[in-house]
């Protein structure tokens, strides 16, 4: 294969894989902050509302769901911390939720797989209690942020937040 031949075949490679990133449907996301000095990093995948309707809809109330798509959604943090008042060890662990109408379980489980199919609740190491609240507006995209002391969650026309501090 000559140069031309070698060049014109990596432009294409990199373009198709450029092309399958961006059509991704649940794209890879990142949320990232200091909360009390402590580094909090969340890893998730960003599923769209598309005229569907979300919560007690696609994501059903009552039932542990894996809080973003794809891949099970991982919370790190770099210090020991309080999450709502309650101690959690310093590390990593898969975040689940059970979504609720008047109420949300914010559940830190040690075993980080894909999705929820592997969800077990002997793996739990902490579970916490918050009520979810109304957007201002439609959140079309599934979103997670580190907000001032809190890990916020939005979606469709729900938030939920949970107090983290050290």
């Amino acid at each position: 294969m000559n140069k031309l031949s070698s060049t014109l075949l990596l432009v294409c490679t990199m373009a198709i894989g450029a092309f399958a990133q961006k059509a991704m449907p649940s794209p890879p996301a990142k949320a990232e902050g200091k909360i009390d000095g402590v580094s909090v990093t969340v890893d998730y995948h960003q599923p769209s509302a598309k005229g569907r309707k979300i919560m007690g809809g696609l994501v059903p109330y009552g039932e542990v769901w894996r809080t973003g798509a794809n891949a099970t959604t991982s919370i790190e943090f770099s210090a020991d911390v309080k999450v709502e008042g309650q101690a959690l060890a310093k590390g990593k662990y898969a975040l689940f939720t059970i979504p609720g109408e008047d109420e949300w379980t914010i559940i830190f489980n040690k075993t980080i797989k894909w999705g929820s199919y592997s969800y077990s609740d002997k793996d739990d190491v902490l579970r916490v209690k918050v009520k979810p609240s109304k957007t201002s507006s439609m959140v079309e995209t599934f979103n997670i942020a580190v907000e001032g002391g809190k890990v916020v969650l939005k979606w469709e026309n729900t938030q939920v937040a949970f107090a983290v501090s050290k």
